[in-house]
């Protein structure tokens, strides 16, 4: 154990480099850091939302509205089956999670229990008396819940990746709420918004054929809807306008968004492109219906009404509705990232000032100071030469376990400095452990030589057992937990990687340097 290869000494010395240049960002105001050559290091560790101040949210998924929107296809779709076939019917609607209608002639009745059994199979269509049920099973409902909840969880993630918001947290909890963590936030009113709306984008044809006033007076026809529009009318009411139910075209076909200008008057637009289908639909809509109105729908509000001049073939089209350029970012934004499957309502906000994280940081600053120094004192004092090696050692285990945060960009939380605190004190463990034994050695009436590389050799098992405990430890709270949770594992594991690095490698070339040029009689331990 006291040979030590020249390519051991060039790894050790390759790594503390490595360390080193990861962790002096931290140290490095950020206009120094952006001066730095590309192949040099210039990130810093992620603060996190206790130590950085942010905004915190709870949000819950409205299922319901999925399992609406499937129910209300599936009235349409019945709808248009029964009078395909001419089939009389009364008392067409939706319940919570089922559909029902009424055929009044029995020679219909099972014909048309057969037309509604083909609208989706999975559901349960049941016949009593004249009443037809179509009704969702728990496993339709609880995969609707599960698919919404996890669609939601990965659009707000792309929405709040588009912001440039840095380490967000984003993760379920319970059967439909999602929390959302957004540290260091400059905008936390606009960010809610992203987060908020639907963004469900439709192209629907207006109808001309019937009467806004009669629609308006609540005489809707069947297969139209009266949608407001977006900009605000006389006395602050939305004009109305009717429009009809069947989506030509649905912004789930779009492929890419971005904000531009209108070149004719200079005002901000979204420029949008659809996919191959979209652009065939697209095409088909505007061919066959050349000098009508269309309506550009945007979470149940008509942005834009404007009239088809000519077929727009090509996929691609604008968006304008009298936006700020703000507005206009936002927009492309959202429907970049896709419309959620159902509505977002925040149950619960808390906002972390700045102020509140820079104490965190100052009383962890503290904490471990005031253990670093304990820790060295302890073993200068306790251990001499062989102490002060291990102090160097633990210096570089902690500019190590900086510089390893800084590469990975993980998030740096309170319980993470705490992980960071109590490696301060594993670390010296190995050292104390290895000397202890070389202690035993030398009473023992070994040599110098002899009790060291017998210190060293025999200490390694229960070095390597101890901390590969602690490892597999807090890999099971990093898998199984979640927020600060994860922050201690994170920092802990990193800890004991390198605090065996440092015992096992550094340590020992410090001990076998000093042994091999002094070849002293006595070890001063």
């Amino acid at each position: 154990m006291v040979n030590f290869p020249t390519w051991k000494k060039a790894l050790v010395a390759i790594v503390c480099l490595i360390g080193l240049m990861f962790a002096l960002p931290n140290f490095i105001s950020d206009k120094v850091t952006q001066q730095f050559p590309d192949f040099i290091p210039s990130q810093s560790v992620n603060l996190g939302l206790d130590l950085r101040g942010g905004s915190h949210l709870l949000l819950e998924v409205e299922v319901q509205a999925v399992i609406d929107e499937q129910l209300d296809a599936a009235v349409d779709a019945a709808r248009a089956a029964l009078r395909g076939e001419r089939i009389r019917y009364t008392g067409l609607g939706k319940q919570t999670r089922s559909i029902s209608v009424n055929i009044p002639d029995e020679k219909d009745r099972e014909k048309a229990l057969a037309l509604l059994r083909d609208i989706d199979t999975d559901s349960e269509a049941t016949l009593e008396g004249e009443k037809i049920t179509l009704e969702m099973t728990e496993a339709q409902v609880l995969e609707r819940k599960t698919s919404a909840v996890q669609q939601s969880i990965e659009i707000i993630r792309r929405r709040i990746d588009e912001t440039g918001v840095r380490e967000p947290t984003i993760q379920r909890q319970g059967e439909d709420r999602v929390i959302v963590q957004l540290p260091g936030i400059d905008d936390p009113e606009r960010v809610k918004a992203l987060i908020g709306k639907t963004a469900k984008l439709t192209f629907q044809m207006v109808d001309v054929e019937n009467s806004l006033q009669d629609a308006m007076a609540g005489r809707v026809p069947p297969g139209s809807m009266l949608f407001p529009m977006v900009d605000g009318g006389a006395n602050g009411q939305p004009p109305m306008i009717l429009v009809k139910s069947k989506i030509a075209v649905s912004g789930e076909n779009l492929v890419d968004a971005q904000p531009s200008f209108d070149g004719r008057n200079n005002e901000p637009v979204v420029s949008f492109r659809f996919d191959t289908l979209g652009a065939k639909k697209f095409g088909d809509v505007t061919s066959k219906n050349v000098d009508r109105p269309f309506a550009i729908v945007l979470d149940g509000r008509v942005i834009s009404a404007p009239v088809i001049r000519e077929p727009i073939l090509g996929g691609s089209g604008q968006i304008s509705g009298g936006f700020s350029i703000e507005e206009s970012n936002d927009l492309a934004l959202l429907l970049r990232a896709g419309a959620l499957p159902a509505p977002l309502s925040i149950l619960e906000e808390r906002t972390v000032g700045p102020g509140l994280g820079a104490d965190s940081i100052a009383a962890g600053q503290i904490a471990s100071i005031v253990g670093l120094v304990a820790v060295l004192i302890f073993m200068g004092v306790t251990y001499g030469r062989f102490g002060l090696y291990a102090d160097i050692a633990l210096v570089a285990n902690m500019i190590l376990i900086l510089g390893s945060l800084s590469a990975l960009q993980a998030t740096l939380t309170l319980p993470g400095i705490a992980g960071i605190v109590l490696t301060i004190g594993m670390a010296v463990d190995a050292n104390v452990l290895i000397f202890e034994r070389i202690r035993e050695e030398v009473r023992a009436g070994r040599t110098p030589i002899s009790a060291i590389d017998a210190g060293y050799s025999r200490a390694l098992t229960t070095i390597i057992d101890a901390n590969v405990t602690t490892l597999i430890a807090s890999v099971l709270l990093y898998a199984f937990g979640s927020g600060p949770v994860r922050g201690f594992a994170v920092t802990l594991s990193i800890g004991i990687v390198t605090s065996m690095f440092t015992a096992i490698m550094l340590t020992r070339l410090f001990v076998v340097v000093w042994l091999r040029s002094k070849r002293p009689d006595s070890l001063p331990i």
